[in-house]
């Protein structure tokens, strides 16, 4: 939406959302956002991909990652090979360059989930998990993070701390109070920061 209608007002609402995390990024160094939701079919995706590509459009130089190895859905979006992305590149460093792809669209890179992985959580929460995004954060002005549902997959909480900051996408008329409460005490338990919610109409 913000690439073929960038004069929407869908559009313009990622506008504010850039806006408001670059003042978090002046006051803090924060490069690496995880975007999560505390259930399934919150539009997490939509809206990581839809906020890329807003901030790509200026000077920033800006990397997506896909980390939802179990139902990946960015290389669908972007309209891109998922032969080789992030599980590949944590099994094998040398891959690292290979599994980036220019999107097209801006300053935007995507690296997307990879090759099937029967144990997402044990594959993330090796330590090159953590040295991968230290790595690109040299690379990068800004890292987003597509990570599953906070409630529901182990990998994400360790996702979640590994990274500056944690946005929370939540859908009003859908996600229940207790859900986003319970996901935010999750994320307290997974030393995460928390930085905000996005919320969208259902």
């Amino acid at each position: 939406m913000t690439y073929t209608n960038p004069d929407s007002m869908i559009s313009d609402q990622f506008q504010t959302i850039k806006t408001n995390i670059k003042f978090l990024t002046e006051k803090r160094k924060n490069k690496v956002f995880l975007i999560t939701s505390p259930g399934l079919g919150e539009g997490k995706s939509t809206i990581s991909a839809n906020l890329a590509v807003s901030m790509s459009q200026q000077k920033e130089k800006i990397l997506l990652i896909d980390a939802n190895l179990r139902e990946p859905i960015i290389h669908t979006i972007f309209k891109l090979s998922n032969d080789m992305g992030l599980t590949d590149v944590l099994q094998s460093k040398n891959l690292l360059y290979n599994a980036i792809n220019k999107s097209g669209i801006g300053n935007l890179d995507v690296m997307t989930s990879g090759s099937h992985s029967p144990n997402p959580a044990e594959l993330i929460s090796h330590e090159w998990m953590r040295e991968l995004l230290n790595t690109l954060a040299d690379s990068y002005d800004m890292i987003l993070i597509d990570a599953p549902s906070i409630l529901k997959w182990t990998e994400t909480r360790i996702l979640a701390n590994l990274s500056d900051s944690v946005v929370l996408t939540i859908v009003r008329g859908k996600t229940g109070i207790e859900k986003a409460e319970e996901a935010r005490k999750v994320l307290d338990l997974a030393h995460a920061n928390l930085v905000g919610a996005i919320i969208t109409e259902k």
